[in-house]
């Protein structure tokens, strides 16, 4: 292999030595390598150029390089580096010396680094930082890395928007190239333009709403998606100016012609305006544009401000419940703010709460700057989707044993002489529990285990015939558990308050008296107050700049205990507290947690406390009540429409999936009729959908 490479390099020394005069005078050489060791072809590269070669131990291989022709010193170099290319192998030129390296390792070496346009050519391996001005790196290094050789590499630097290629040289003068063209100022570069007679706000609706039309305008349904018509309008109401930015310039200047035409001096008298609001409350905006301008009183002498719902209703009005004396509907407000006007400034406002709209009267600048303001205060509201969870769990145990006795044959009747009678009785007359009372009817027995001993009948003044109940024993034991578990869901807007009541409207007696007619009939009469039990929730969320959320909060959880009284006893358990929370945070608010305990004897002195015999003079009871009740909170602040909208398809699916669980299955002899669910959603738009006979279908989940 030696004498082989050996006699390659005196050839290639041969042939430079050999050449004519006139050639080597014009520093041209004739390569004529085939099949040749490749350390023997750098070898010779390097005596003819002059440059110092370091080769890798792992580059290995033959090269074929022929010319036909005489070539120039300068072009040698190059030619080598295109046949190691071709091998797989890639030169690193640092300090003066060429490294011959695999193409896999050349971007680990120290080899040169450019900023900006590559000044090197050929096929040597050159690291270049390109710096963008216009694009993103991250999006620009997606497009180029398909046009890198595999075993180099390109990666973005996102902080100074730069993008770092290791690549050869040649590659990187195209992609240098390449960048130039797509890294270019943007063509829809914003335009302000000012606005002197009309107002921003308005003439840019006024475009935006003929934009539409044309499909021109973006982030409407239904536009054009072409980036070449779309044309966006941003009003500017502090300085009455409007910003047009399109992809197309003509576009744009066509906008920009459309708004100097429209922006003319308004006719004598015609300083009308009409503002129609979307989100805001007119008569509400009415009033906080009094308080801001410091204007005289409504015409009429009356104030322009609306009466609250709560404040127009009566306290058991608001319930909703049937029988209730609701006099007003939740939905009117009060009639005379429709007619409120006012003047403040030079500018008349007048309130149109059947529009919801804003009539004003004024000069333009004064009406501009009011459309400003109005604009400002007809933004949508947040919401805040509100979901209470509401557990109890009590559990009651009781027990009762005793044995009561009694000898009654001395107080027989028709009995003379010394008589003696006596016996143990416990528990109060009318409960069920006492020996009398069964003697005397042995169904007022209570519930539970009772064994007695009867010996006939016997008649005792006073009380009649009654049974001879001589022995009574009685044994019970209770265990009642409830699990109570509500979960009420509220959606209001930011700094409202909503209301939920599920329950009964319970009716309690305040009085009664009687009047008599003409001595001979009386009408009795009874005064009745109504009152909602069950589980009552009141919020009022108020959201604040940093994303938490204020609740003001109300919870009420009552029921009807006993009636047996005079009147209904009710069990109520409220809770009434202002926390803050961050949104999509669960907080307790509070709860009860309580364990009691109650052991109750009744004996004889002395022998009721002996062991054994001591049960036969006693009666024992004994309760325990345990109750656990805990109220969470958990509020979700809704801002746009898919939010809103997410919350509604999780219900609106989960009550669907409820409906069909429990729907009736079909019978072999007979066809059920499918119970009623709700539609799939998307049907309840449009013509109403016909209810199917059958199971209903399935949701999907």
């Amino acid at each position: 292999m030696l004498s082989r490479r050996f006699a390659w390099i005196c050839a290639a020394l041969l042939l430079v030595a050999g050449l004519p005069a006139s050639a080597q005078d014009a520093d041209t050489v004739t390569l004529n390598f085939v099949n040749a060791d490749i350390d023997a072809v750098v070898k010779a590269v390097g005596e003819i150029t002059g440059r110092n070669f370091l080769v890798d131990p792992r580059v290995k291989g033959t090269v074929n390089i022929v010319s036909a022709r005489p070539v120039a010193k300068a072009l040698v170099y190059p030619t080598l580096l295109s046949a190691l290319r071709m091998q797989g192998f890639a030169a690193v030129e640092t300090d003066g010396v060429v490294k011959i390296v695999p193409e896999a390792d050349a971007k680990t070496q120290a080899g040169p680094v450019q900023r900006g346009a590559v000044t090197a050519s050929g096929e040597r391996i050159v690291t270049q930082v390109i710096a963008l001005r216009y694009e993103s790196a991250a999006q620009l290094v997606t497009v180029l890395r398909p046009l890198i050789t595999p075993n180099n590499t390109i990666a973005a630097y996102v902080p100074g928007n730069a993008i770092i290629i290791t690549d050869y040289a040649d590659n990187l003068r195209r992609i240098d190239r390449i960048v130039a063209s797509l890294d270019q100022a943007p063509a829809g570069e914003p335009m302000l333009v000012p606005v002197k007679n009309a107002s921003a706000l308005d003439v840019v609706a006024l475009v935006n709403r003929m934009l539409t039309d044309t499909g021109g305008t973006s982030g409407t349904p239904g536009a054009q998606a072409d980036a070449q018509q779309r044309v966006v309008l941003v009003a500017d109401p502090r300085s009455n100016s409007i910003l047009i930015r399109a992809e197309n310039p003509a576009r744009s200047a066509r906008v920009r012609q459309l708004i100097e035409q429209l922006d003319t001096p308004s006719r004598v008298g015609g300083n009308v305006f009409i503002v129609y609001l979307k989100n805001a409350d007119a008569a509400h905006v009415a009033e906080t544009l009094r308080g801001l301008y410091g204007s005289d009183r409504a015409q009429g002498g009356g104030p322009a401000a609306t009466i609250p719902i709560a404040a127009a209703m009566p306290a058991n009005a608001a319930s909703g419940f049937p029988g209730s004396a609701q006099a007003t509907s939740p939905l009117v407000t009060n009639a005379g703010s429709a007619t409120s006007a006012f003047s403040a400034g030079g500018a008349m406002i007048q309130a149109d709460t059947t529009n919801n709209a804003l009539v004003i009267m004024a000069p333009e600048p004064v009406y501009n700057n009011l459309r400003a303001v109005i604009e400002r205060l007809d933004s949508r509201r947040a919401q805040v989707f509100v979901e209470a969870l509401i557990v109890e769990v009590s559990s009651d145990k009781a027990a009762e044993f005793g044995i009561q006795w009694q000898v009654l044959s001395g107080a027989a009747r028709n009995r003379s002489g010394v008589q003696g009678f006596g016996g143990t009785n416990f528990g109060a007359r009318d409960t069920g529990t006492n020996i009398i009372d069964a003697a005397i009817n042995i169904g007022s027995v209570a519930t539970g285990l009772n064994l007695g001993i009867i010996n006939g009948t016997i008649t005792i003044p006073g009380l009649g015939v009654i049974s001879n109940l001589g022995l009574l024993i009685r044994a019970l034991e209770q265990d009642t558990t409830a699990n109570i578990l509500s979960t009420p869901t509220l959606l209001t807007l930011d700094n409202e308050e909503a209301r939920i009541i599920v329950g009964q409207n319970v009716p309690f007696i305040t009085g009664q008296y009687a009047t008599t007619v003409n001595t001979a009939t009386v009408q009795p009469f009874q005064t009745i107050e109504r009152r909602d039990v069950g589980l009552v929730l009141r919020v009022r969320p108020q959201i604040t700049e940093g994303g938490t959320v204020r609740l003001g909060i109300y919870q009420e959880v009552s029921r009807v205990q006993d009636t047996s009284n005079a009147g209904p006893i009710l069990s109520k358990r409220a809770l009434e507290s202002s926390v803050i929370i961050d949104d999509q945070q669960i907080v307790v608010l509070g709860g009860l947690i309580s364990d009691t305990l109650t052991d109750g004897t009744e004996k004889l002195p002395y022998a009721g406390d002996m062991p054994v015999f001591g049960s036969l003079f006693r009666y024992d009871k004994r309760s325990r009540v345990k109750t656990n009740l805990m109220i969470f909170l958990k509020p979700t602040i809704v801002r746009g429409t898919t939010e809103g909208r997410e919350l509604t398809s999780e219900r609106y699916d989960y009550l669907r999936g409820e409906q069909w669980n429990i729907a009736p299955p079909e019978r072999w002899f007979w066809k059920d009729p499918s119970a009623p669910v709700l539609p799939p959603q998307g049907t309840m738009q449009g013509t109403p959908q016909a209810t199917p006979i059958g199971p209903p279908e399935p949701p999907n989940r």
